[in-house]
């Protein structure tokens, strides 16, 4: 499980950065969209801050050390920056996730999180889904304020075909 978690958090995180990436520029990533609550700078701040909180420093101890509010009040930040942050929540993450072992996956996680106390491994599911949830909205957000309709190609199912514990048919010889 948590080498597959480890796969889909990567490829999640790679979307994202293929997202920022094509924003024309660094004024189309704080665009505003009408109806939309969010632009995709906020959103990416917002998931590389949630990441590395609740991955990198709560389980992996790298010492981040999380400012929510501004998450959702800067602005301006380049994409360049931007991929920085992603860069580094990605990071993060594999280290953390690198050392979490099957045994620590079944144990509760170290933060109660909405009221709500909960294991490892269901916690991790949760993020991920948080991740692709949000990153699902970057896509919507690009594509509306660029006007591009050009896919980033986030999570393509065809990436399946590498998770670890995917088993490849055996081809006929």
């Amino acid at each position: 499980m948590r080498k597959d978690l480890s796969f889909l958090f990567q490829r999640e995180l790679d979307g994202l950065s293929r997202e920022v990436a094509l924003y024309p520029s660094d004024e189309d990533v704080w665009r505003p969209v009408p109806g939309q609550p969010n632009v995709g700078g906020t959103l990416a701040l917002h998931l590389c801050g949630n990441l590395r909180h609740f991955i990198g420093a709560v389980l992996g101890g790298s010492g981040y050390v999380r400012n929510r509010e501004l998450e959702f009040s800067l602005r301006g930040v380049s994409r360049r920056d931007l991929l920085a942050q992603v860069a580094a929540a990605k990071s993060e993450v594999m280290a953390a996730l690198a050392h979490v072992g099957d045994e620590m996956m079944e144990q509760r996680y170290p933060l109660e999180y909405g009221g709500a106390i909960v294991r490892v491994d269901v916690f991790l599911l949760h993020l991920l889904s948080h991740l692709a949830f949000h990153l699902g909205q970057v896509d919507y957000h690009r594509r509306a304020a660029t006007g591009s309709s050009t896919s980033a190609n986030p999570i393509s199912a065809e990436t399946l075909v590498d998770a670890p514990s995917t088993r490849k048919p055996d081809v006929e010889r």
